[in-house]
């Protein structure tokens, strides 16, 4: 949990559905507006490893779950290359609503800024404090700078055991879109198996026997 915010500050929420419900009805910065649905996180309370991504994308914002997209399907295999089943993680991400702009009848994704994502940690705070993982993984920069506080130089962080700032243990990587974005198929081949070995890293920082 983000040390500035006191659990007073919290909603007296006690399961995830009642969350589901609260994330449904915000307001706090403008995205709401124009997203179809808000994409609360989604997985066990109770899991052990809560991995944080950017925002939903076009096909999540659409299902109202999170990565559920070709990045959603990467990562659904990387997680089984590493030994953690997908079923057994909190999966979730730092802004919760679709923020894209149109081009023609395209929606195109835009990076949330700095207040929207102060903004929804409101929200990233009550799964923590509802599902209580003893692992959270950020999955990009944008996931990094909401759950430390600050920015985060993903190249220099990447894989080594870290600590947030309420001391629990963290593992920065990069999020599987950015493997969408590699054409050479034997620079994308490497990048997923270094993405395979950091999630393989938090499967040891779980103290579970990887793959």
């Amino acid at each position: 949990m983000n040390p500035n915010v006191d659990d007073k500050d919290l909603l007296p929420i006690r399961s995830l559905g009642r969350l589901h419900a609260a994330e449904a009805d915000c307001t706090r910065c403008p995205l709401y507006r124009d997203a179809t649905q808000v994409v609360p996180g989604e997985g066990p309370r109770g899991a052990a490893v809560m991995f944080v991504g950017e925002q939903p994308g076009d096909q999540e914002d659409r299902a109202g779950r999170p990565f559920v997209g070709p990045a959603g399907r990467i990562f659904d295999r990387a997680l089984a290359d590493a030994g953690l089943p997908r079923a057994e993680a909190f999966v979730t991400n730092a802004v919760k609503h679709f923020k894209h702009e149109m081009r023609g009848k395209r929606r195109l994704h835009k990076r949330p800024n700095a207040y929207e994502i102060e903004r929804c940690r409101f929200w990233l705070d009550h799964e923590l404090a509802l599902v209580k993982p003893a692992l959270v993984v950020a999955l990009g920069a944008t996931a990094a700078r909401s759950l430390f506080g600050r920015p985060v130089a993903i190249g220099a962080t990447r894989g080594r055991p870290l600590e947030l700032p309420d001391h629990r243990p963290a593992l920065v990587t990069v999020h599987p879109s950015a493997l969408l974005r590699i054409r050479e198929s034997a620079d994308r081949a490497a990048a997923y198996a270094a993405f395979v070995a950091d999630l393989k890293q938090a499967v040891r920082m779980l103290g579970r026997r990887a793959a």
